[in-house]
């Protein structure tokens, strides 16, 4: 794993010293702001590799600010810091491009797994950029019908059509294409793609696949990763030709 920034974003002091020293343990560098703006103003000068992101935020609020964030610097990860209660503002943070989401108040050790699981996206997505020798794709390509997956530049390709995934879609999509037609319940998904076991962050999933199956149904109509109701999804590979 990259020695990366993280940042977080959180207008409670004392909170965010707390997020600072649970980290410290990780050997990471963090930085603390406690406003949207002070955020955009960090992130314009530094290169951040995660932000970790409190919702409720004075004047610009912490969905407002992920959208930018997204819009501007794709590869920063996104993890939101969301009240128990607030379903809704969590799937709209999803939806906005947010990498995952952590409930208020949490653990020590589950903030560490989440940042270190998207950290180690992060890292897989730079060593395929850059070409590096330890990359741990070792396959070229993953072919399924009109469905093109590139790991040297880290591409998919659908009916000759570029994707513009995030790292975790991309990791999501590989996985589906991996095991063609079989069905993996959201936990399942959950442990093997985000790389945790905890029950209840279904939403993270569920977000996810909309948003990838958004991305892939504006160049090819038919719903190829297909909801099956009471287990969970799956890749059917007869939809792509």
């Amino acid at each position: 794993m990259r020695h990366e920034k993280i940042l977080v974003v959180e207008d409670d002091r004392e909170i965010g010293q707390l997020i600072t020293t649970q980290l410290a343990s990780l050997n990471l560098h963090v930085d603390h702001v406690v406003s949207a703006e002070l955020a955009l103003k960090k992130i314009s000068k530094q290169p951040y590799g995660l932000i970790l992101l409190d919702i409720n935020l004075p004047l610009m609020d912490g969905l407002s600010l992920c959208r930018k964030i997204k819009e501007h610097y794709p590869t920063i990860s996104v993890i939101l810091l969301t009240a128990l209660s607030s379903d809704m503002d969590r799937v709209i943070g999803l939806e906005m491009g947010a990498d995952d989401y952590i409930c208020k108040p949490f653990f020590a050790r589950e903030l560490q797994a989440r940042v270190k699981t998207q950290l180690r996206h992060r890292s897989q997505l730079l060593a395929i950029q850059n070409n590096e020798s330890d990359s741990p794709c070792n396959e070229q390509t993953l072919n399924i019908g009109s469905l093109n997956i590139e790991f040297s530049s880290h591409q998919v390709y659908l009916d000759e059509q570029a994707l513009n995934l995030t790292a975790t879609e991309f990791d999501l999509l590989v996985y589906f294409a991996r095991h063609p037609n079989h069905v993996f319940s959201r936990q399942q998904l959950l442990d093997k793609v985000w790389g945790y076991q905890h029950s209840g962050y279904e939403h993270t999933v569920n977000s996810h696949i909309n948003r990838l199956r958004a991305k892939l149904e504006q160049h090819h109509q038919a719903p190829f990763i297909e909801t099956v109701w009471g287990v969970g999804y799956k890749l059917n590979p007869s939809q792509l030709g």
